[in-house]
Formats: C-alpha cells, sequence, structure tokens
C-alpha cells in the first residue's frame, strides 16, 4: 500500500509497523558540496581595491586576491538594483523586471521593481538542493512601497529563497542609524554610535553567527551566504579611528593620485601597458582651478570614502579569519565584487549632505570648512565625494555608475576558492570578458545544481549567463559567451567578440540622434579610441546586433523618464493611493518609501492622545539629524521642528494638558516655494512660525510614531524620547499636490539613492 499522503512514498505501508517497510527520500545532492560566500559592494570603482591599482587599503581583500584570480572584465548593468538580479538568476536584468532601481515600476515588463517568478533565484535553487542560505545586508529587490511591516513580501529575501535575512531593504542607509529588518520584521538597531556600532560590524556579526550555528549542528550542510555590504555607497561613513589615520592623505588632489592609480594598474598587470588614461571626464573641474576650501573639502570627503573601504575591508576580513579558523576557508568560494562604477552622485565639488542638491539648497563650502569640517564621515554627516574622485576610483575608464561606458559597467571581481582552483594559477589575472549573468550558471556548476525547466509550477526563463569555470585553470580559455548588450536610462550599449559599441544618452532627446561610439576593447581597454568613423559596417552591426539582443532581453520599450516616474497619481492597491494615513501605535518603523508623502505638499498631523499631568514624549517623528520632522512635547511645552537640512524652523507653545483625552495638531500651509508650520490643542492654533524654504525629499529614514527610533531629528532630547501617555492615532491627510519642480527633485534623489 502507498501514501495518497506522500506521493512517491517507496516503502509498503500494512495494518501495522509490523508488515509495513519504512523508507527515507535520499538527502538532498548537495550535501557535501563547496560552500558560497558571494560578497558585494556597492559604487566601489574599478581600481579602488588596492589589487586593481589604487593605494586605498584594502589587505584583506588583497590577499584574496593574491591566493585566488582577478577578472579585469567583470561587467555589470551600473545600477545596483538591476546587477543584483542578474547576479542571483543567471538571466539579464530587463528579463526579470528589473530594468532599473526597485523604487521604480513603470508598468511594463521589464520593471516591476521585483525578480519574476520566471527566474528562480540562486538561493532558491541552492536550498532545494540541500543548501542552507542566508543574507545579509543591503537587499534592494523589492519594491520600496512594499518594504513596510504590512508588505507584501513576496520579494523580501525569504520568500525569494533564502533562510535567514538581517540587513536593509532600502537602496542605502544611514550606517550608524540603520533602519534594519530581521528576516520578515523591522529591528531597532542593538546599539548606537555612542556605543560604538556600525552596522557594516554587525551584519559581519550576524553572517558569523548564522555560518557557525549551521556548521556546529550541521557540519555536512553547506551554504550559501550572500553578504551585500551598504559601503561604498553614500553616505559615507565610518568609526572615527579610521577617520583620523586617513586625515591628510588626499591632500595633493585627485588627478595626482588618478595618475599614480593608472601606473599602478599598468605594473600589476591589470591593464595592457599601452591603455590610455581617459582625460577628465564632462564636468570635472581641474584641482588647480578649485578654491583652497574646495579642495579642503574634496579632500576630506574622500578621506571618509577611503576611511569607510578600509573598514569595509577589516569586516571581510574577520569573516575569512573565522572561515579559516573553522577550517571552512579550503572548499568555500568566495567571490567580491561590485555593483556598479564608482558614484556620480556628489557632483562636480561633492556634497556634506546629498539632500542639499536635491532639494536646491546650496550647500556653502567656506560655511563647512570653517563649522563643519570634522562632521564629514561621522553620525552628523550624509556625504558623498565629488566627480574627480569618482573617476580616479573608476581608472582608467571614462563615466561613472549609471552610464553604459566602462566607468559604469566594468567593475572589479576576485574569485578565491583554494579546492577548486589551483594553487599554481593562484594571483593571476583573468581578461576574460564576463557579466554579472554568468555568476549564478558558474556557482551552479560549481555546486552540481541543475537549472531546471520549470519551478514552483512556474516555466523558467532561459539562462542568459554561463559558467566561467573553464576560466579558473585555463588564462587562455574563451569568454562563456559572444555577445552581451547593455541599457541603463537609455544609456545603451553592446560588446561582441572584442568589440564595443555604446551611446551616452540625453534624456528627453529622441533616441535617434544618440551618437554611437565605437571601440575594439581588446586593443583599448579605456574605450578611449573611437573607431566609428573607421568602421563605419562594424558600428552598424552591432546596432543592429543591439536591437535584436533587445526584442530578444525584453529591453523595450526604450524609457528614459525620471520625473515622469514619480508624478503620476498613485497605483491602486499600494500603500500611496490614499490622501490620508492612520496608524495605531504600537507600529514598527515604516521605511521612507512607505511613509506619507509629506515633502512640497500642503498636510495636515493629528494625534489622538490621553494623557496624565506631566506626560511628555515624541509623538511623530520622520528623517533624521539632516533632515526631517519631530513634532514632540517636552517640560510643558509643545514643538514642532521643521529639520532643513541643519537649519530649523521651530513652532513652540506651553501647553497644559489637564488630565485626558487631546487631539494635538500641526498643520504645514505651502505658499510658493515658502511655507508655514501651526501648531494647536483640541482645535485651538497656538503658535505658528514660517518656512522660509520648503523640503522637497524628507530624507532616506522612515517615520516613527511615539518616539524617534534613529537619528534624532533635534537635539532637544537623548534616546528615543517615546511618548509616555496614551497615543491612539496620528492622522496624516495631504491637501495638494507636487509641482513639476518638486517631482524633479524627487526623482533626482531617487536616482541617487539606489
Amino acid at each position: 500500500m502507498s501514501s495518497i499522503y506522500e506521493p512517491g512514498f517507496q516503502g509498503h505501508i500494512g495494518r501495522t509497523y509490523r508488515d509495513s517497510t519504512p523508507w527515507w527520500p535520499e538527502p538532498p545532492a548537495g550535501l557535501g558540496g563547496p560552500n558560497i560566500v558571494m560578497i558585494v559592494l556597492d559604487d566601489l570603482g574599478f581600481s579602488h581595491f588596492g589589487a586593481f591599482g589604487s593605494t586605498l587599503r584594502s589587505p584583506n581583500v588583497d590577499r584574496l586576491a593574491a591566493n585566488g584570480l582577478r577578472y579585469t572584465s567583470f561587467h555589470t548593468t551600473a545600477l545596483c538594483s538591476p546587477t543584483r538580479a542578474a547576479l542571483l538568476t543567471g538571466r539579464n536584468h530587463h528579463s526579470v523586471g528589473m530594468r532599473g532601481v526597485s523604487n521604480w515600476s513603470t508598468g511594463f515588463p521589464h520593471m516591476r521593481g521585483g525578480i519574476s517568478t520566471r527566474a528562480a533565484t540562486l538561493a532558491e535553487l541552492l536550498r532545494h538542493q540541500g543548501y542552507a542560505t542566508f543574507a545579509t545586508g543591503k537587499w534592494h529587490l523589492a519594491p520600496m512601497e512594499e518594504t513596510s511591516a504590512a508588505g507584501p513580501h513576496h520579494n523580501w529575501p525569504l520568500q525569494k529563497g533564502f533562510d535567514k535575512f538581517y540587513g536593509f531593504l532600502q537602496g542605502e542607509t544611514d550606517q550608524f542609524f540603520p533602519e534594519l529588518t530581521r528576516d520578515n520584521t523591522h529591528i531597532d538597531p542593538p546599539a548606537g554610535p555612542d556605543d560604538g556600532y556600525h552596522v557594516s560590524e554587525d551584519i559581519v556579526d550576524q553572517s558569523i553567527a548564522y555560518i557557525n550555528d549551521l556548521v556546529s549542528v550541521r557540519p555536512d550542510r553547506p551554504f550559501f551566504h550572500y553578504l551585500a555590504f551598504g559601503a561604498m555607497h553614500a553616505p559615507h561613513q565610518a568609526p572615527q579611528s579610521y577617520l583620523d589615520r586617513w586625515k591628510g592623505h588626499f591632500d595633493e588632489g585627485y588627478e595626482v593620485f588618478r595618475d599614480r592609480w593608472f601606473a599602478r594598474q599598468v605594473e600589476l598587470g591589470i591593464i595592457p601597458a599601452d591603455t590610455t588614461l581617459a582625460p577628465l571626464n564632462p564636468g570635472v573641474p581641474r584641482w588647480t582651478d578649485l578654491t583652497d576650501n574646495q579642495r579642503a573639502f574634496s579632500c576630506r570627503l574622500q578621506e571618509a570614502f577611503a576611511a569607510m573601504l578600509e573598514h569595509t575591508d577589516d569586516q571581510i576580513g574577520r569573516l575569512v579569519t573565522y572561515l579559516t579558523d573553522r577550517g571552512l576557508i579550503d572548499d568555500t568560494v568566495v567571490l567580491v565584487m561590485s555593483d556598479n562604477g564608482a558614484s556620480r552622485e556628489g557632483g562636480p565639488f561633492g556634497v556634506m549632505d546629498e539632500f542639499s542638491f536635491f532639494n536646491g539648497m546650496w550647500e556653502d563650502v567656506d560655511d563647512i570648512v570653517a563649522n563643519r569640517l570634522d562632521d564629514i564621515g561621522t553620525p552628523h554627516s550624509h556625504s558623498n565625494y565629488p566627480w574627480g574622485w569618482a573617476q580616479a576610483g573608476n581608472s582608467p575608464l571614462r563615466w561613472y555608475k549609471q552610464n553604459t561606458y566602462g566607468g559604469g559597467v566594468r567593475d572589479p571581481l576576485i574569485v578565491h576558492w583554494p579546492a577548486g582552483i589551483d594553487a599554481t594559477v593562484a594571483g593571476q589575472i583573468r581578461h576574460q570578458f564576463c557579466h554579472a549573468v554568468d555568476i549564478t550558471p558558474t556557482l551552479l556548476e560549481i555546486t552540481g545544481t541543475p537549472a531546471p525547466a520549470t519551478f514552483n509550477g512556474v516555466e523558467q526563463l532561459p539562462m542568459h549567463g554561463r559558467s566561467i569555470v573553464p576560466t579558473f585553470t585555463d588564462a587562455a580559455a574563451p569568454a562563456p559567451r559572444r555577445v552581451q548588450y547593455f541599457e541603463q536610462m537609455g544609456h545603451r550599449g553592446i560588446w561582441a567578440d572584442g568589440w564595443k559599441a555604446t551611446t551616452y544618452h540625453e534624456a528627453g532627446q529622441p533616441f535617434e540622434s544618440d551618437q554611437w561610439g565605437l571601440f575594439h576593447l581588446d586593443e583599448d581597454f579605456s574605450e578611449c579610441h573611437d573607431l566609428a568613423a573607421e568602421h563605419p559596417e562594424k558600428l552598424q552591426e552591432l546596432i543592429e546586433l543591439w536591437w535584436i539582443e533587445a526584442g530578444d532581453k525584453g529591453v523595450l520599450p526604450l524609457d528614459d523618464r525620471t520625473i515622469e516616474l514619480f508624478g503620476g497619481a498613485p497605483r491602486p492597491g499600494t500603500v500611496h493611493a490614499r490622501p490620508n494615513y492612520v496608524y495605531v501605535p504600537p507600529l514598527s518603523h515604516i521605511p521612507s518609501d512607505a511613509s506619507p508623502s509629506l515633502g512640497a505638499r500642503a498636510w495636515t498631523v493629528t494625534a489622538d492622545v490621553t494623557v496624565a499631568d506631566g506626560d511628555q514624549g515624541v509623538l511623530y517623528a520622520r528623517g533624521s539629524h539632516n533632515v526631517g520632522h519631530s513634532f514632540f512635547v517636552k517640560d510643558g511645552v509643545l514643538h514642532f521642528d521643521y529639520n532643513a537640512l541643519g537649519t530649523h524652523t521651530r513652532a513652540s507653545a506651553p501647553v497644559s494638558l489637564g488630565a485626558g483625552r487631546h487631539s494635538i495638531t500641526a498643520r504645514f500651509d505651502r505658499e510658493g516655494k515658502a511655507g508655514s508650520i501651526v501648531i494647536g490643542v483640541d482645535g485651538t492654533d497656538l503658535a505658528s512660525a514660517p518656512v522660509p524654504k520648503i523640503i522637497r525629499m524628507l530624507g532616506s529614514t522612515g517615520t516613527d510614531i511615539g518616539r524617534d527610533a534613529l537619528s534624532p531629528v533635534v537635539d532637544d532630547y537623548d534616546g528615543t524620547f517615546p511618548f509616555t501617555g496614551t497615543i491612539h492615532s496620528v492622522t496624516f491627510d495631504i491637501r495638494s499636490k507636487r509641482d513639476a519642480a518638486d517631482i524633479a527633485a524627487i526623482a533626482a534623489t531617487e536616482m541617487a539613492r539606489e
């Protein structure tokens, strides 16, 4: 007798166990396979690791390179969400619904903000093979409006194949005050910067704990660990001891360091000796043309970046040391890579707080140098370095992240696997063209994991990538594929058999007017010698091939919109499909993209409370030390603080809240580019304050009800300052729409937060 409850049961079921035969399924095929640790850094340029040419400190990564393989022609999609989707599925990003960052959902199949069920992730496939699967750090593969506690959760890490997750769901986070999620639950950080907390240390602590729990109890079970740092994405923040050791290091300027790093790349064999160093990108000022204060500001911003990289490298070193001490390192495939080129979001001069640029509130560099230079890299900054330092980090390449030139899509890749990479080739360099889509097929081959035609009942897309395993032993092995297209926000490119055609697209201009350049990458590493005029037939061949690939991989329709993506009416079925929000505490922290859209709008917030004599605390807080709101009662005074990048506008009034129930309100009224705050109790206005310049974007930190959970918006209170009375509800009513200028600023912000 078989069992209707377990199809496939191969034993025999009689009336009792005495006349029955037990049967157990075979253990998963993956038991005994190699472990995998995939380490992804964010916005790290081609030359930033010491092993790829820079003089920055990355000794732990460099040791992995010295005992593994370095790939100098590894390519990505030029943005983070699309690259991560390609890395984890083996398919091109348009094909799986991640054309751009997961903040977008355009109504077309290539931009849904989550990975299609037609592309099972590497974690899903390996878990089916018997692997334990863990993810720590940045996710950014779920639509941001779905990242509140209300979900839906189907695009969160656990629903995409990971057994455990600890990290943040957004594209960026404050490194000292992160918006953390454990599995499917938002949590508070375990400590603060005064306690020595930094999120990179925290996620590595969790990584080690996950692995240690597994190998202690089930040493026969291999693991796949996806470790995605927030570094090196802005804000560039590091512990003070790291910041201190870089002071004064970059005073010679980015042109000197770019030349120095370029020379090291030639010396190391990372680039051919005849490579041309790309000229300064358009808009990059000469170092000698900057004022003394601009140079001081620029140097300090780069110091923060260098400190953050060194700190991140030390965390990678801690993980590698653990794997070594536990005897795991030899049969663990460790991959280290970046998701795109160095960031362009700091502009030509750099920013103390990137939200100043997005809000059109231009920073006074002279004032920063005089009063705030030492804040850079600390919990009191949200900085990003200027274009000149970004281009140095992309040496010898042109352009940056977001672009389909090398500076956007050519990134470092290191593969370390003592059991699978012979010691005789360890430390060698591989120059074969490969792409993010080739990583999953490589790891499936290493682990013996099939790529099924259907998964969970869903027909699967074919794998677009191919394994690079042959290159582990053969420096002359051919590239795994002959063609790879690129597209990002209208920028386009295609590589085929050593040739590359690419465009730089101006948003809003006809795609037909784009000028294509032609480069023979086998002889022109940095894409500096345009051969379009000499080989028009080759260029036309590649352009036609691009259109073929675009049709085949789901790239169309071409879409260069940014402003329009944020200006339409909210979609039904999303968190913003209404003009009012009613929150009843206790409530989890609400991420920024799921919070009420208050920036640049008229709105009213109403707190329905019951108090006793002396009750006080935060009613509502949004944002952080750099930008946001705090609505609170302290020492018998009601306050609403409108924090505009450190410039505080405050409406305050003494209140005598008798014991009982009260309605406490704050109202923002907009008048053009300015506005006013009015606060009141029980229908009576008590105080008002003019707001000289409105904030369009309230930062990347979300909303708290009844406390200020992360980076405090104001200095009036220590810690979270929870409200001691009872909050029955806090209601937000949005009373106006954004204008075109507001939408443009919001679009720019969202682009930089990926």
